[in-house]
């Protein structure tokens, strides 16, 4: 039987090195999609997943539980990916191309039909948004996939939160007009319209905020 989560941060708070072994292996999965989403098909990706692990070595002891630790790990995660981006902006970056023909080989397996055609749409949205200004991309991706709201990300980017729903109303309208044009996600474009209708606050108030 699997032991439950607190026993198992509790186990790692008193120094259990085991604990924190099986805490890295039941959550990297985890942390290595957040960070996927929040930086694309990076080739830190990696280094990124192991720096939120030694992020939260350091911090567990703090950990008191006033949240769920997965809460509390998605944020260590969240601002660990913003960090490793400005710290990235003045670096040379391997190209989409790059990445992929150094992908590992069990990536390229043959599927079947209907998972392959799951993936290639994944891989043709994440296309799209890395086409999205990293601003935009930003407030969209930390919005809309990873569900935080406008006041907490404008605390995590450093920005006012009418710049964060300005930004995120231009992300919607841009990815809108793009996916319009990949066929595999033609069909998704009312679904996101839908999404932007059902919180007009996104909508800038004036054409110029910051986007």
């Amino acid at each position: 039987m699997e032991e439950g989560i607190d026993q198992l941060v509790e186990r790692v708070q008193r120094g259990d090195r085991a604990a924190f072994a099986a805490l890295f292996r039941r959550h990297a999965p985890i942390v290595t999609g957040i960070a996927y989403r929040m930086l694309g098909r990076s080739p830190d990706l990696e280094d990124v997943v192991q720096e939120v692990f030694v992020q939260v070595h350091r911090s567990l002891g703090e950990f008191r539980g006033q949240a769920k630790f997965s809460t509390w790990l998605h944020r260590v995660a969240v601002n660990v990916c913003l960090m490793h981006r400005r710290r990235a902006r003045s670096r040379p970056q391997l190209s989409s191309d790059e990445f992929e023909r150094d992908a590992p080989a069990d990536s390229q397996r043959a599927r079947p039909d209907l998972q392959v055609d799951r993936e290639r749409r994944i891989a043709a949205f994440h296309r799209l948004l890395e086409r999205l200004s990293e601003k935009k991309r930003e407030v969209f991706v930390l919005h809309e996939i990873e569900g935080l709201p406008p006041s907490e990300i404008a605390t995590l980017v450093g920005c006012p939160v009418l710049t964060v729903r300005t930004r995120l109303f231009y992300a919607r309208k841009e990815l809108g007009e793009m996916m319009r044009d990949e066929p595999s996600l033609a069909a998704l474009v009312d679904a996101l319209d839908a999404g932007s209708r059902t919180n007009d606050r996104t909508k800038p108030e004036t054409e110029g905020d910051d986007r």
